[in-house]
């Protein structure tokens, strides 16, 4: 599992869509935290703590039971693709406690479409007309969703696009990270990392959390260590601009658990916002598909 393999694009697109139902798990705990359902609400710091926290301990556990033979690790890209992951995580959890999390979802996974912007100059990726179309496409869905009206226009919507600037950014860290480190060497260094930052940053707002909100919090950090390695394996066997817009998988799942545990009915302008976002990432994977 932890092994980078050869080039498979099918087995990436089928890593990057699990990590995604995992991923938006997380932000369906991260809602709950944020908001008074299992207690006094949650800071997104200290949300995004224990995250890291909770993912580092599974990870730990991992490296303790496969003995993998970890290398020095690059130091300076560990650092980037941590900030960067530790701010859009925050951003994201910030924004699904006063937002629908399907728009928010929708609106931070634009990020492979700036990742796929990012990685023509920094991974020398081919952008053709196709995966410009696709990006067009996205963002047209955002700025839908984003509700540009007086009268309608979401505040909370601008953290969850900060977010996929954010992330898009770290994505490009991954994919750099993928072609010089095991994946299961990658997540211990970042969820490392993130874990230090997060700790300094939590203890400017950090409150006793509820019995059910520690087992949310435990539950953010499994579900991110899972979805994290899946994401990771994924793009370690596909072009980053390929597999990161599969990710949009996540829209899906994230409207079913608002649905089922929040009961809330998107509206038609966040069904069609989400559904143009989600036409320009199939409209990617299908050329993509039909010429490889």
């Amino acid at each position: 599992m932890f092994v980078p393999k050869s080039h498979n694009p099918p087995l990436a697109a089928l890593l990057i869509f699990v990590a995604s139902a995992f991923l938006a798990s997380t932000t369906l705990l991260a809602k709950a935290l944020g908001t008074d359902t299992l207690g006094p609400p949650l800071h997104p710091m200290q949300i995004s703590h224990g995250r890291f926290m909770f993912a580092f301990l599974v990870i730990l556990c991992a490296v303790a039971v496969l003995r993998p033979t970890l290398r020095r690790p690059h130091w300076g890209l560990h650092i980037g693709r941590t900030s960067f992951g530790w701010l859009g995580i925050t951003l994201i959890f910030a924004s699904v406690a006063f937002i629908p999390m399907a728009d928010a979802t929708a609106i931070s996974f634009l990020n492979p479409v700036f990742a796929m912007l990012l990685a023509i100059p920094l991974l020398k990726e081919g952008v053709g007309p196709w995966r410009w179309l696709a990006a067009a496409v996205a963002l047209a869905g955002a700025l839908i969703l984003l509700r540009p009206t007086p009268d309608s226009f979401q505040p909370a919507a601008l953290l969850a696009l900060t977010a996929a600037v954010v992330i898009g950014m770290e994505l490009i860290f991954i994919k750099k990270l993928s072609g010089r480190e095991i994946p299961i060497q990658i997540l211990l260094v970042n969820n490392a990392m993130g874990l230090a930052i997060a700790t300094v940053a939590v203890s400017f707002v950090f409150q006793m959390p509820t019995p059910a909100q520690w087992a949310a919090l435990a539950g953010i950090g499994v579900l991110m260590a899972c979805a994290q390695a899946c994401f990771v394996n994924g793009m370690a066997r596909a072009d980053a601009s390929f597999v990161a817009p599969i990710s949009y998988a996540t829209l899906i799942f994230a409207a079913l658990y608002d649905f089922v545990i929040f009961s809330v009915i998107p509206d038609v302008i966040s069904i069609v916002g989400s559904a143009i976002i989600l036409a320009g990432g199939l409209i990617l994977v299908w050329r993509e598909a039909r010429i490889r």
